[in-house]
């Protein structure tokens, strides 16, 4: 293929087209126009200025003087027919021109040129005709005439008038003797005339035109246009249905009148043969190949015919393209699109002297649709070689220019190979980007992010920090006890290809590449975290750290109670020395119930009856050993109950086992702790909230009762739960207890388990319902009830809770009882914490009375935290205040006790 010819221009005034000549340096270069209603006012009276610009083309038409510009809004509808009637200079045209950067289009009724020369026009849209008479070297460019009956007219003898680039619906007409004009690189389809009728128009050039054959003819030069041409045209012959011409139709016609030094070569006529339509009609003889016409004329060499019209265009394999004559008269630099004549390398350069310029208005381009980049080395040491590498999806493999950027401020890299290398000075974390360019201009881009290191050895550095659920996402999986190892901080030069994590509980993993991991421990504890990186390179290092795991600090989340298990209903009781586990559905899916989400602490109601002999439950987290400690004391064929706070495990579940025998076990899912979500809480000093001994008399089986619990008693109306003691005595039958929030929703769980002539007590977390209240209800007999609010939740309470696996804190059994009216300090607790959640036993009580627990160091409250009972083992659940690490354990005057202290956690302020 042979490299692009120069294009040879037919007047010297077609440079208008590769620039407007400046303006004199004491005029402005610029007038402005501007209606739109976000413009500065304008006024077709002021100066034309962009802060001050004219309403309407028309004045600045009439306001330009040589070699200035009148730039017109796109977008934008001005109700007027432009009129240009004065004059610029040669070399310094009046030009009118469509506002750079705005879009499109600029429309107007209607366009005149009369009486002036060195004029040209750019960018208007006119739904009138286009009339240019008695003119000379008058440009139209880039006009769009929307107008299917109204002619664009070139007459009244104007003189060298290039129409290019335009879309025209209507027409076009040279008539009158107008001579030397020049059409090139236009869209143009006929009516009940010509596509293109020179009339008494010498000299008519008609170059680089797609039109569409009319009633007519596609190009006729008549009446005395001698010296006329049609060169590189694209010729279609579908023509309206509605044309009544008896004559045959013709692509290209040559009056008798005219055929005097007129030419035609390289143009392409589409959908031959055909009925009523003739290629070529020359001094009133029809010709119906090229060969006839060139055998007879001498014109119409290069000529093509084809059959159909549909694979004909500017796309690869059509016979049009590359095919044209580059030196024709009238040939433009650039098509009607504004793009540039390029070779396609898919064709064979079948145009004049091998030339490759296109037929027709359109230049076939290459289209990039997509760009890929790879980078050889995208993470390596300064001083290293980067080679960065284009795949394109483009139509002309090795025609694109290539645009990279490597991100650090060097100069970007322009070439033609689909390849770049580059050698980073620093390091950085660069985007390196790549720029695929046709000759059109048309791109695709893509960019990809780099790593560029320091020049120094591996070295491995990480962070272990807990991983804790989000505020923003409070329902994500997170297990307790997890810890998110980083290692990004390393010094790593190379890419890492293997890293090795060694979590110090038996526990590792291998990835490739460098990743943050996260690990969830079985038990808190101190361990020894290792990781090991090796990279590219083979080269390896290992870093260690000793990480402290605990559980964090959580808020506390509410819920309506429900139960979650109740051996009864599936006759498969708890058994002495088997650990039954427990789900804790805090979050519901499609699928079901799946554990905690982010909880650290489930609250629980547990019952057990149905004992086969004395015996207690203790309650503990998944995948740890049993503690020592207990929650649930019960006798042979008995019912008892005690709230319980365990930390859950890191399968999401608890673990319940019995010291012996066999019971039924029943289980009441309450709330839980979450870190970052819930409320937090302020303990009190055991308040009454409620005596029916007092007030409002005994509760009877069936009934309930509605109890003001917030906005009372020093705790805030904005509480969200509140724990409460909740004592019965005086009961007349078996029976159970329910508190609950809403009256109107009473849940099949329980809180409280009554026998006749015991009093019993059991602490609870209540939601808080409507108005500040919460319901009490019973299911058989009657008893009295006591309420005592130890504490509530509430977003500006002051503690969150700190969950701990369950430990023993204190034991009278190796100390001695506890005597009637005495006290005992309980220590063990952290020494920042206000308040504890404890579960507190007497066991072997020589008679009758209650334990009160209370921070150490405060006054006693009048209030109870458990009901002792000779002959029995009484446990409860106390939330108590605490100080300087302990609690006081008061003894009523009823009888002696042991006392067992055991701690589920704690509460701190911060």
């Amino acid at each position: 293929m042979r490299p692009t010819r120069t294009t040879v221009l037919l007047t010297t005034g077609l440079v208008t087209l590769l620039g407007i000549p400046a303006a004199a340096a004491d005029t402005p270069s610029t007038l402005y126009v501007n209606n739109s209603a976000s413009a500065p006012r304008c006024s077709d009276t002021g100066p034309g200025s962009e802060d001050a610009p004219f309403c309407t083309i028309s004045a600045g038409a009439k306001a330009a003087r040589p070699g200035q510009t009148v730039q017109v809004l796109a977008y934008t509808s001005y109700d007027e027919t432009v009129t240009v009637d004065r004059s610029g200079e040669p070399g310094k045209p009046i030009s009118i021109v469509m506002r750079p950067n705005t879009g499109g289009p600029v429309r107007v009724k209607g366009l005149k040129v009369q009486g002036a020369s060195h004029v040209v026009v750019r960018g208007l849209t006119t739904t009138g005709g286009v009339q240019v008479s008695g003119s000379t070297d008058i440009e139209l460019d880039r006009i769009t005439a929307a107008s299917q009956t109204d002619a664009v007219v070139i007459g009244a003898e104007s003189v060298d008038v290039r129409l290019t680039r335009s879309n025209l619906l209507s027409p076009v007409r040279i008539e009158g003797g107008s001579r030397g004009t020049v059409l090139g690189r236009n869209q143009i389809r006929g009516g009940t005339t010509a596509a293109v009728d020179a009339v008494w128009g010498p000299g008519t050039i008609v170059t680089n035109n797609t039109l569409y054959l009319s009633c007519d003819a596609a190009v006729s030069f008549r009446s005395g246009s001698t010296g006329s041409g049609a060169f590189n045209n694209l010729i279609y012959t579908s023509a309206p249905k509605s044309c009544v011409n008896p004559d045959p139709r013709s692509g290209i016609l040559v009056g008798q009148d005219s055929a005097t030094g007129t030419r035609a070569d390289h143009n392409l006529l589409a959908g031959f043969p055909a009925d009523g339509v003739v290629p070529y009609k020359w001094a009133d003889v029809v010709h119906a190949t090229p060969a006839a016409l060139r055998a007879a004329t001498g014109q119409g060499a290069h000529d093509i015919l084809t059959a159909n019209t549909w694979d004909v265009g500017p796309w690869d394999r059509s016979p049009n393209v590359d095919s044209g004559d580059s030196a024709a008269p009238g040939v433009l630099p650039t098509d009607y699109n504004g793009y540039p004549v390029v070779d396609d390398p898919l064709a064979p350069n079948t145009g004049k002297d091998g030339g490759f310029i296109d037929r027709g208005a359109h230049e076939l381009q290459d289209t990039v649709r997509d760009v890929q980049l790879e980078i050889a080395q995208n993470w390596a040491p300064v001083g290293t070689t980067v080679q960065a590498k284009a795949v394109a999806d483009n139509n002309w493999p090795g025609t694109l220019t290539y645009r990279y950027d490597f991100g650090d401020g060097t100069a970007p890299v322009v070439t033609r190979e689909a390849t770049a290398d580059h050698v980073y000075q620093s390091p950085c974390a660069c985007t390196v980007s790549v720029k695929a360019i046709t000759a059109a201009g048309n791109e695709a881009y893509r960019q990809q992010p780099i790593k560029v290191t320091p020049a120094s050895p591996l070295a491995t550095a990480f962070t272990a920090q807990p991983y804790l659920p989000s505020a923003s996402d409070p329902n994500q999986l997170v297990t307790p006890l997890a810890i998110e190892v980083d290692p990004r901080s390393s010094t790593m030069p190379w890419p890492i290809v293997r890293m090795d994590v060694d979590y110090g509980d038996g526990a590792k993993e291998v990835s490739d590449p460098i990743i943050t991991t996260r690990h969830a421990y079985k038990q808190p504890g101190t361990y020894k975290v290792r990781v090991t990186l090796q990279d590219a390179k083979g080269a390896t290092s290992t870093a260690e750290r000793t990480v402290q795991v605990a559980y964090t600090p959580a808020g506390y989340v509410a819920v309506h109670p429900s139960r979650v298990l109740d051996t009864r209903m599936t006759s498969s009781p708890v058994q002495g020395g088997t650990a039954t586990p427990i789900d804790v559905p805090v979050h519901y899916y499609s699928s079901g119930p799946h554990h905690t989400a982010g909880a650290s602490a489930a609250v629980l109601n547990v019952t057990v009856t149905g004992a086969t002999e004395d015996t207690h439950l203790s309650v503990w987290p998944s995948g740890q050993p049993r503690p020592v400690t207990s929650n649930v004391n019960v006798k042979a064929g008995g019912t008892s109950s005690n709230t319980v706070t365990v930390p859950i495990g890191a399968d999401g579940k608890i673990s319940a086992q019995l010291n012996s025998g066999k019971a039924a076990l029943i289980v009441d899912f309450v709330g839980y702790y979450q870190p970052n979500a819930g409320q937090r809480f302020t303990p009190l000093a055991p308040t009454r909230a409620l005596d029916t001994r007092t007030a409002g008399g005994a509760l009877g089986g069936g009934q309930a009762r509605t109890v003001k619990v917030a906005g009372v008693n020093g705790i805030p109306a904005d509480a969200t739960a509140v724990a409460l003691n909740l004592t019965g005595t005086g009961s007349t039958e078996n029976a159970h207890v329910i508190a609950y929030p809403e009256a109107d929703k009473r849940p099949a769980t329980s809180n409280l388990n009554l026998e006749p002539g015991k009093d019993k007590s059991n602490q609870a977390i209540v939601p808080v319902g409507p108005n500040g209240t919460i319901t009490v209800y019973t299911n058989t007999g009657s008893t009295h009830l006591v309420l005592d609010a130890v504490g509530y939740y509430a977003k500006d309470g002051k503690a969150l809770f700190t969950p701990v696996v369950p430990q023993r804190l204190a034991d009278t059994r190796s100390t001695g009882k506890l005597a009637p009216g005495a006290t005992t300090i309980v220590s063990g607790i952290p020494a920042n914490a206000i308040g504890a959640a404890l579960n507190v036993t007497a066991t072997d009580t020589t008679g009758p009375g209650f334990l009160t627990v209370y921070g150490h160091g405060a006054t006693r409250p009048e209030a109870s935290s458990l009901n002792t009972r000779p002959g029995e083992t009484v446990p409860n659940h106390v939330t108590t205040p605490a100080a300087d690490g302990r609690v006081t354990v008061w003894n009523s005057y009823g009888g002696a006790n042991h006392v067992i202290t055991d701690l589920f956690g704690y509460f701190t302020q911060g």
